[in-house]
């Protein structure tokens, strides 16, 4: 199934005509959707169902080898694969990238731990209960202490901001918001986490997203 978003272009983007492969079950390909649709980019989604092996096919193993979504190609016939990869390259030049040197380094730093140290527990645990129906009491013991560590990091990171560098929304945050606002589908306990709930309505706001289990 594909469908055809169109929206106003971003001067940066007004010639690209990407053509994104998600699925939208996962945090990762919303990531891609959130900052195209943040940039006003004209784009192609095509949903990809991970749960029915559709990144296992000979035609998408032609497109990325890896075999994982999100995957995106732009215009000019190049993939592009991981996704703070992909939404780095979309971002850039845009406001969503901290013009000073040390602040997108430090939205570079928020960036590959998202995907070492959050994704990999917090994600995991939600993929097992939610769409694997494992109970909450057979999760592995580490995932969970290790997924409880990762949010309690992004906690500390809100102590003396709204969002995760400066003053402003930035790629960091789009990476981190995907998985912590669905966190509860894994069986963590958000109320323990005062200002990550109130940094993921700001993002969300600032994204244009209904609060996640809102329909």
């Amino acid at each position: 199934m594909s469908r055809i978003i169109f929206s106003r272009f971003s001067v940066l983007h007004e010639e690209a005509k990407v053509k994104i492969y998600g699925d939208l079950k996962s945090g990762n390909c919303l990531k891609v959707k959130w900052t195209a649709d943040y940039l006003g980019m004209t784009y192609q989604w095509t949903e990809v169902d991970i749960l029915q092996s559709e990144t296992r096919t000979p035609d998408f193993l032609k497109m990325n080898p890896a075999g994982q979504v999100p995957t995106i190609v732009l215009d000019d016939g190049r993939p592009l694969a991981q996704s703070n990869a992909i939404i780095l390259h979309l971002a850039r030049g845009s406001d969503l990238i901290p013009p000073d040197d040390y602040d997108r380094a430090r939205m570079l730093e928020w960036m590959f731990w998202e995907q070492y140290s959050h994704e990999p527990y917090v994600a995991v645990a939600r993929f097992q209960v939610k769409y694997q129906g494992l109970a909450l009491s057979d999760l592995d013991t580490r995932l969970v202490e290790r997924g409880g560590v990762a949010l309690q990091r992004v906690e500390d990171g809100l102590a003396d901001a709204d969002f995760l560098v400066g003053s402003r929304l930035c790629l960091a945050d789009v990476a981190l918001v995907a998985y912590s606002r669905m966190a509860c589908d894994g069986g963590f306990d958000m109320s323990r986490y005062g200002r990550m709930v109130a940094w993921i309505a700001r993002v969300e706001a600032a994204l244009g997203l209904e609060a996640y289990g809102v329909s």
